[in-house]
């Protein structure tokens, strides 16, 4: 008669265990790379914003651009991003009374490419823009207050 070997101590789907780390690592990798694109895209809209504000605000042409340059830059720096990564751009507008100027501020951002999910890029470039009028009624500016109403 066979004698039957105890089976204790044995477990059953202990395969399981491996592949449960497995998943839970590449998730937490990949929550981790949708956030910093939304910690990027955070940094660089506020930074579209300082830039425009700082633009519209500059007393003469000339310092205009450098004010948005510099604002968008120690925003993206406030952010903890380096500096010499972002791209602060005047899109479009210019420095005249009534005249919307847009400002746009791009930065990379590098991301781990995790195996099984493709379609991913290395480097996500976050863009963001903002926009604001130049004071109509401001003095030293050229041009006519054509975006304020009759009085």
């Amino acid at each position: 008669m066979p004698r039957w070997r105890d089976e204790t101590g044995a477990t059953a789907g202990f395969e399981a265990i491996p592949f449960g780390v497995l998943i839970f690592v590449l998730g937490t990798l990949l929550v981790a790379n949708a956030w910093a694109v939304i910690d990027a895209r955070f940094a660089v809209a506020a930074a579209a914003r300082e830039a425009a504000r700082a633009y519209v605000e500059a007393p003469d042409a000339g310092q205009a651009l450098v004010d948005g340059q510099q604002a968008a830059q120690a925003t993206m720096a406030a952010y903890g991003r380096p500096e010499p990564a972002a791209r602060a751009e005047l899109s479009t507008g210019g420095f005249r009374r009534c005249e919307r100027a847009t400002w746009t501020v791009t930065y990379p951002v590098s991301v781990i490419v995790l195996p099984g999910v493709f379609g991913m890029r290395e480097v996500y470039d976050v863009t963001a823009s903002h926009s604001e009028l130049v004071d109509p009624l401001r003095t030293g500016l050229e041009g006519e207050a054509s975006c304020i109403g009759p009085g």
